[in-house]
């Protein structure tokens, strides 16, 4: 086997040692520092340029992304970024532009985020877009207090959300976060939503019904316009979850399937990073009797010139600081005017037809319940495989690493026992696709310990997965805390091997 991570002694960058060759300017002026905020030292390595790009550039090469390899992971869409999308976020008419700047003084800025509105809305057939929401789950969050909003100012006290069984996790969190109550229907044999059991759900107390289209599984709602008249003749809202538009672009849209309200995942459809904790972007869009509510400002023009319109009294208010992230939609408007409408056209053609191809790869290897046709994604089954040989998903996704590509999403949807939900993206190339199925079936075919034992040739072995989600540690301090407190637990996993990061950090207190 060819490939093997770099496996680097890498120690943590506050317990490094060294000479800095970094100099500060003299202070101009007096400052003046509460005493509450004074500090006599920081807690900040004394590093050379040198050690720091070779501390960074040893992490990298430890880790596994979209540049350096296969990532088909479904439903979050991890894709390439486009490298010219990159370098025109980064001249200096947009990294050094300052959100406290006169309007004057950024009239091009503004006019690139109100074309990029525009655009959006050209794409998903809403009527008017707000850009502030800063990833897609604040952009569900943000529709769902546009829907409250709406229903108030209409006098009506509707406290429910319906979403689907196969819905994105996000989708009930973002409704219960604005404060309705979740009612789940069930998904039918078809793979779509019951339709029925839409029906005996919906009542006066529905607010809305959160939806992608296709949906998690990959199946386009054939009866989406009923669905449409369903929610509608409740006096309920329809709303998109964006997350699968890639497989829509060109062909259809959310306004032509009656939608009222949708968010767009920026990273999923147009390229742009996806966060991890850092900026994303996830913008909304509404038909024209809920662009009153939309965060405020709004981007306006009059007499040449563009504007922050704050005059907005039915408005939601602000929901992110200044206007989003910027940098982020500039990724996504050149895309956007890279590709054109054929281009984009072609990113959702080429996108189902990939999914298509290697769904047809591997299904004669693995299951897939529900119908064969799907769009942009599918969902396959390693029951048998567990059940025959004792490999589960998750063995199957941790072998996959071994190899040299991401896993998939796995045990998602819940409704698919064992699910790997796969999803190639439009960037792959026939050759890609191959590889990776050739490399699922061959681990379909391996030896059963092998599997379970995997991965061996990553620079982290097989972690225990649910002592890490209870005990999420999100800082130095709060790890070292950890590591001194329970130092038997952690310093062995779950299978009962040695802790080595554990261990280094312990020995360099």
């Amino acid at each position: 086997m060819s490939y093997r991570q770099a496996e680097h002694d890498v120690r943590l960058i506050f317990e490094m040692k060294g000479e800095s060759d970094l100099s500060l300017p003299p202070l101009k002026g007096k400052v003046e520092v509460p005493e509450e905020l004074l500090r006599t030292e920081l807690n900040i390595p004394d590093l050379s340029e040198r050690e720091v790009v070779k501390h960074y550039t040893n992490l990298s090469q430890m880790n596994f992304g979209v540049d350096n390899g296969f990532y088909p992971l479904g439903s979050c869409t991890m894709k390439y970024n486009p490298k010219y999308a990159d370098l025109l976020a980064s001249l200096p008419g947009v990294a050094d532009v300052h959100p406290f700047e006169d309007e004057d003084g950024v009239q091009g800025s503004l006019r690139l985020l109100h074309e990029l509105e525009r655009a959006l809305c050209a794409i998903s057939g809403m009527d008017a877009v707000s850009l502030q929401p800063a990833a897609g789950a604040h952009g569900e969050f943000t529709g769902m207090l546009i829907a409250r909003a709406f229903h108030e100012a209409n006098g009506q006290d509707r406290d429910e959300v319906i979403v689907p069984d196969s819905a994105h996790g996000t989708n009930p969190a973002s409704a219960a976060m604005a404060g309705y109550d979740v009612v789940v229907v069930p998904t039918a044999p078809t793979g779509g939503v019951d339709l029925e059991a839409l029906k005996a759900a919906v009542s006066e107390r529905t607010a809305a019904f959160m939806i992608t289209n296709p949906n998690t599984l990959g199946i386009f709602e054939e009866g989406i316009q009923d669905i449409a008249a369903t929610v509608h003749g409740a006096g309920g809202l329809l709303y998109y979850d964006g997350a699968n538009l890639n497989a829509i672009m060109g062909r259809t849209d959310p306004g032509t399937m009656d939608f009222d309200i949708m968010h767009f995942n920026l990273h999923k459809t147009f390229a742009t990073p996806h966060g991890g904790g850092g900026p994303g972007a996830g913008p909304v869009g509404v038909k024209r009797a809920l662009e009153p509510f939309l965060p405020v400002p709004r981007i306006g023009y009059e007499e040449e010139r563009f504007f922050l319109d704050w005059d907005r009294p039915r408005s939601i208010g602000k929901v992110r600081s200044f206007y989003g992230n910027f940098a982020v939609l500039v990724r996504a408007y050149a895309y956007i005017l890279r590709q054109g409408g054929n281009g984009l056209r072609e990113v959702s053609d080429r996108a189902v037809l990939n999914a298509n191809y290697l769904r047809r790869r591997l299904t004669p290897t693995y299951d897939m319940p529900f119908k064969e046709l799907r769009k942009h994604e599918f969902v396959l089954s390693a029951k048998r495989l567990k059940d025959e040989k004792g490999v589960r998903a998750l063995d199957i996704a941790k072998r996959l690493l071994d190899h040299g590509t991401m896993a998939p999403t796995v045990y998602f949807p819940a409704l698919v026992d064992e699910a790997l939900m796969i999803e190639p993206t439009e960037t792959e190339t026939r050759e890609t696709l191959d590889r990776f199925a050739d490399i699922m079936i061959a681990i379909a075919g391996e030896d059963p310990a092998v599997v379970r034992e995997a991965p061996r040739n990553t620079s982290v072995r097989r972690i225990d997965e649910v002592y890490a989600a209870k005990e999420l540690i999100l800082s130095y301090l709060g790890l070292k805390k950890k590591l001194t407190g329970n130092l038997a637990g952690l310093r062995t996993n779950a299978e009962g091997r040695k802790c080595e990061s554990c261990s280094l950090i312990l020995e360099n207190k």
